[in-house]
């Protein structure tokens, strides 16, 4: 696919502060006269992410594992895939910034954690393939990895929920899988190159305003 935009990308553990840091980017980015678009992964506000809340729901069972790697990597793969082609594929061919609340690089992440880590760069290349060279969706120009703990983010999550722990996905709810994830998220960060804002200071969250600061920096 023939590049002219530019996809920066907002990544990190569940309850690590995407959504808020993605929106703050974006509104800094626009304030400055940029072409600034926001697109978020799950895109649960469309059919295309069907597979995905069946999956996270526990549909095709109760744990992480349940589905396999490959499997689960196509749910989301064909979301985002949708998400390009009805949403943002002109905005970004025309030379429009694209930032990301999750992308491909939340696969590489959440299903690194269901293989063993000597399979972890043939599932890493199988991946990026499927979906940049295959499907013809835009690889990043840049990952902001949100550096967190598993604790730390699990109990935002719980804030999140009002301490709810029942509206947990099947990820969110397995600390076992999220203490995976997150060193499948250190793998891929020094392997890929992703650029990391370390969102801890003292074994506390930082400020929402200090880390965006950070990440307005690096940009």
């Amino acid at each position: 696919m023939e590049k002219k935009g530019r996809l920066i990308v907002i990544e990190g553990l569940d309850g690590s502060g995407k959504a808020t840091q993605a929106k703050l980017l974006r509104e800094a980015l626009a304030a400055r006269g940029g072409q600034v678009l926001g697109v978020s992964f799950p895109d649960y506000g469309s059919e295309s992410s069907a597979l995905v809340k069946m999956y996270l729901r526990g549909d095709f069972g109760s744990r992480p594992g349940d589905v396999n790697a490959y499997a689960a990597s196509a749910f989301y793969a064909v979301d985002r895939y949708a998400s390009f082609k009805r949403s943002w594929a002109d905005f970004y061919r025309d030379g429009g910034t694209v930032v990301a609340d999750r992308y491909t690089t939340s696969n590489a992440v959440h299903q690194c954690s269901k293989l063993p880590e000597e399979e972890w760069p043939g599932y890493l290349k199988w991946l990026f393939a499927f979906e940049y060279d295959l499907l013809g969706i835009p690889a990043p120009d840049r990952v902001i990895y949100l550096r967190t703990s598993a604790e730390t983010t699990h109990d935002l999550l719980l804030k999140r929920y009002g301490g709810d722990a029942s509206r947990e996905d099947i990820h969110e709810a397995d600390g076992a899988y999220m203490a995976r994830s997150r060193a499948a998220a250190e793998y891929c960060a020094e392997r890929l190159g992703w650029t990391v804002v370390q969102c801890l200071r003292d074994g506390a969250m930082r400020s929402v305003e200090d880390i965006h600061r950070e990440i307005m920096d690096l940009i």
